[in-house]
């Protein structure tokens, strides 16, 4: 029984095979070219996606004593993260209000593995804007926590700790799911591209050449109908 499945198998996979190499030897040299190309593309940039691919996390605990502040985090030299942030009045004993406030903020920004410079803007409404910058090393599937204070008096950044592993549920089989799916999309958006480029350059050539078939068919009948009432007696 194993064996009839199994030839069946080979037979069928046999046809699927012959018909596709007929349907593929159908195509135009040019369209099976640009499908090539196409093809080389979508590899291309599935690998620059899994290359580029941000594998790890910047924790970002920010104290802070405004009212209200712009905040703007730079990874190396690009901007990964900006917002307002506010305070609230801070109250003696829990109970009195105060002039000064108080606030926080968590944020978790993903970055790429590797050695980087972050760089930490503060624009408060009331008062100067401060900034400061410090360099860390990020392990692929590793957050670390960057701890900021930022006062009146100055802004203050440290990092805490060396850094977490992050828990990944399937790991290898969704990191490959993952580029799987946008290799696969890749594919499927350049095989729609090529298709619809070769039919809007080859079918104007197909319907003009239709449409000049039928004139000159209904031309050569007119004459043969002529030539037989000639020929009549």
């Amino acid at each position: 029984m194993d064996q009839n499945q199994s030839l069946q198998f080979r037979e069928k996979a046999g046809v699927f095979f012959r018909n596709a190499r007929q349907c593929v030897a159908r195509v135009p040299a040019k369209a099976r070219i640009l499908l090539g190309l196409f093809l080389i593309a979508a590899v291309l940039m599935a690998i620059h996606t899994a290359v580029t691919a941000k594998n790890a996390r910047l924790h970002l605990k920010l104290q802070h004593d405004f009212r209200n502040a712009q905040v703007s985090l730079w990874v190396d030299d690009d901007l990964a993260y900006a917002s307002m942030v506010t305070g609230s009045t801070r109250k003696r004993f829990g109970l009195i209000p105060t002039d000064s406030a108080q606030g926080n903020l968590s944020q978790i920004i993903p970055v790429r593995s590797g050695r980087h410079t972050i760089r930490l803007r503060i624009e408060p409404d009331e008062g100067a804007m401060q900034e400061d910058s410090i360099s860390g090393d990020f392990s692929n599937h590793t957050e670390r926590d960057l701890a900021v204070s930022a006062k009146y008096s100055g802004l203050s950044i440290s990092w805490q700790g060396s850094g977490t592993a992050l828990v990944e549920s399937s790991s290898n089989f969704e990191w490959l799911s993952r580029y799987a799916g946008s290799f696969l999309l890749t594919i499927t958006g350049s095989i729609i591209s090529t298709l619809a480029g070769y039919a809007i350059k080859e079918l104007p050539a197909r319907l003009r050449s239709s449409s000049d078939f039928v004139p000159k068919t209904e031309a050569r009948r007119s004459v043969e109908l002529s030539t037989d009432l000639a020929n009549e007696p």
